[in-house]
């Protein structure tokens, strides 16, 4: 006898059809999970797997406290990266902005001590960025920065002081710290819960998360961050200089 799928399976692939069929207009909320779990005749559990299959084929979305809405096309923006170390922090887009929030005296957790090659522990700066567009979420980031680096400065917290919204290329050079290289690492992730809630996505889309590290002229790194880029949003596209150095 075939083994058939969950009915979560089933009824995801039912209500796709009822999607894709135009039985909901774009951006209209669809009938509560209650309702659809009398109809179905399951469990209101069972509705919300089945919805967040279609929510990570980017056909619904969820609003917290609102309900399930069918999801309108969003359009795909081309996100630049290039060799110019001054661009992070920066907006993801022409027109957008971003907003920071600073804690110091962090303990390096051993992933971050190896990046910024430190003992596991030091203190370090930590930085949570949200980059918006359109007054909306597009983009965030982790950032760490060694405390032993800035400590005692106007630029330890880069969320606060003369230096706020500043790069981490123009706060370091005026420590004297001269930024000239930086290492990316890309890798495809999902959210965690916090992140979807932030970025407006469901828990199963992907990501492209970018470990970022910057080094000094000297080759020491000065800042490491994650870049967590929602993947229906972005085109990641890299530029590199082509021309001999002089």
């Amino acid at each position: 006898m075939p083994k058939q799928d969950p009915p979560y399976l089933r009824i995801a692939d039912h209500l796709r059809r009822r999607v894709l069929g135009g039985e909901w207009k774009l951006g209209e909320r669809l009938p509560s999970r209650a309702k659809m779990a009398k109809s179905y005749e399951v469990g209101t559990n069972v509705i919300q797997r089945a919805q967040e299959v279609l929510i990570s084929e980017g056909l619904l979305e969820g609003k917290t406290g609102s309900g399930t809405y069918l999801r309108p096309p969003v359009p795909r923006l081309p996100m630049v990266r290039s060799r110019a170390v001054a661009d992070f922090p920066s907006a993801p887009a022409p027109g957008g902005e971003w907003e920071s929030e600073s804690s110091a005296l962090v303990p390096a957790t051993e992933e971050v001590a190896q990046r910024l090659r430190i003992e596991p522990g030091e203190l370090v700066v930590h930085t949570l960025y949200e980059f918006l567009l359109e007054r909306r979420i597009v983009q965030l980031a982790d950032s760490w920065e060694p405390m032993a680096l800035t400590d005692r400065t106007s630029v330890t917290l880069p969320s606060y002081g003369p230096f706020h919204g500043r790069t981490v290329v123009n706060r370091m050079a005026s420590l004297g710290i001269r930024v000239v290289r930086a290492v990316e690492r890309p890798r495809p992730a999902r959210p965690t819960a916090e992140q979807a809630a932030l970025l407006g996505i469901g828990p199963n889309d992907l990501v492209t998360v970018v470990e970022r590290t910057y080094l000094d002229d000297s080759g020491r790194p000065v800042e490491t961050a994650d870049l967590v880029i929602p993947d229906s949003r972005w085109e990641i596209r890299y530029e590199l200089s082509l021309e001999e150095p002089e």
